[in-house]
């Protein structure tokens, strides 16, 4: 059956609209964005389809231009829209940092660093740089390695923070093999990077770990920092 034919206040958009997004569920957002099926399915079915397809949202949201339009239904067209949305949810969420402290909005920290970092295969050393009143001035992607390991710098974050005139930083790293926990590397680089940046008067305030799927993981709340 038509999406169409469905009772009015059943339709995703009507629905939407008189409830609120926040009432839908994942298969009749995703149904609001796909707009039209295809023959034999609806909207509402291709979304099913895709949410089965790659098992999570997030899955969903990272795949690969092949891997999302290898699905029938859905094509590249399709995925440059995603992909639009994503990066337009991105720059909101950087938007939100820049214009009051970090700590006024943690979780906002974590939603940014999770749509930036969760979905890439190859680890990545980002650095939030901050002005006296915990703003974000820039983010930095300093290092990219490998699935497993990224050589970081002390000398080049130092660099860094002097040409923005950081006050403080917030560092965070993926860890594209899936473990939400810090490894004993991860520790002892915080460390080393938190003593280089203090010869400066410069403060860590945290470190967090991006698993690929999951909660980032702060070093502050954990005690570890």
């Amino acid at each position: 059956m038509a999406i169409t034919d469905w009772p009015e206040n059943e339709r995703p958009r009507e629905k939407l609209l008189s409830r609120g997004a926040q009432a839908l569920s994942d298969a009749e957002l995703l149904a609001i964005f796909l707009r039209v099926g295809i023959r034999g399915l609806s909207a509402v079915d291709l979304a099913r389809n895709l949410l089965s397809h790659f098992g999570t949202l997030t899955r969903l949201c990272n795949a690969s231009a092949a891997e999302f339009s290898a699905v029938p239904g859905v094509g590249l067209a399709k995925y440059a829209q995603l992909q639009a949305v994503m990066e337009l949810a991105r720059r909101s969420l950087a938007e939100c940092l820049t214009e009051s402290s970090l700590f006024d909005s943690p979780a906002a920290v974590r939603d940014w660093l999770r749509l930036h970092l969760a979905h890439l295969a190859h680890e990545t050393f980002c650095v939030l740089l901050l002005d006296a009143r915990h703003r974000l001035i820039e983010a930095v992607d300093l290092f990219r390695g490998t699935l497993t390991q990224t050589s970081v710098y002390p000398r080049e974050l130092v660099k860094l923070v002097l040409a923005h005139n950081a006050a403080a930083v917030i560092l965070a790293h993926n860890h594209p093999s899936g473990a939400a926990e810090p490894s004993q590397a991860d520790l002892e680089l915080t460390r080393i990077l938190r003593d280089a940046l203090g010869l400066i008067d410069v403060k860590v305030l945290d470190h967090f770990v991006v698993p690929a799927q999951g909660k980032a993981l702060s070093f502050v709340e954990g005690g570890l920092l």
